[in-house]
């Protein structure tokens, strides 16, 4: 081999290489874009428990995310296997980073998701408690004016 040649395949080595590392940062930069706004997660319009809930939960979804974030991991092995980057440190730590976040809005979502079946389930038997109470006050309070009832009778027939 030529020492020409051996020069150009370090110069296409070294735009691949670049390449490589644009690639990873892009699918790193769609990946950040892809995650739900800081304020879709704070902010809400509904009128309930349950509203806020839903709207929660669909908002505390990765998308396409995850996609972008594995793109950048296949790119970032590969160029770590043919030892393209010079320094990658940065690149490693931004996808470590990615996970950790795309970990959390799932894990997140799945709490919300809990709470969403929880909550009408916990209301309709706080309803089915505060009726049952409500029932047994009115029970209460007719046994309480029959015994009134009851004592009058026993007065006016003690007067009589």
């Amino acid at each position: 081999m030529s020492q020409a040649t051996f020069g150009d395949d370090e110069e296409l080595f070294g735009e691949a290489a670049n390449e490589m590392r644009e690639d990873v940062e892009s699918s790193l930069e769609d990946a950040w874009d892809a995650l739900p706004a800081a304020d879709d997660v704070w902010e809400t319009d509904a009128d309930n428990v349950l509203g806020v809930l839903n709207g929660l939960n669909s908002t505390l979804d990765a998308g396409d995310a995850e996609a972008h974030l594995r793109d950048a991991k296949k790119w970032f092995t590969m160029g770590q296997r043919a030892d393209a980057f010079e320094d990658a440190d940065d690149l490693e730590d931004e996808i470590a980073e990615l996970e950790e976040t795309i970990e959390d809005i799932s894990e997140a979502g799945e709490q919300v998701g809990e709470l969403t079946s929880t909550v009408p389930a916990l209301r309709g038997s706080l309803e089915a408690a505060g009726g049952a109470a409500e029932s047994e006050d009115e029970g209460e309070d007719e046994e309480a004016e029959a015994d009134t009832d009851e004592e009058a009778e026993d007065e006016t027939e003690d007067e009589e």
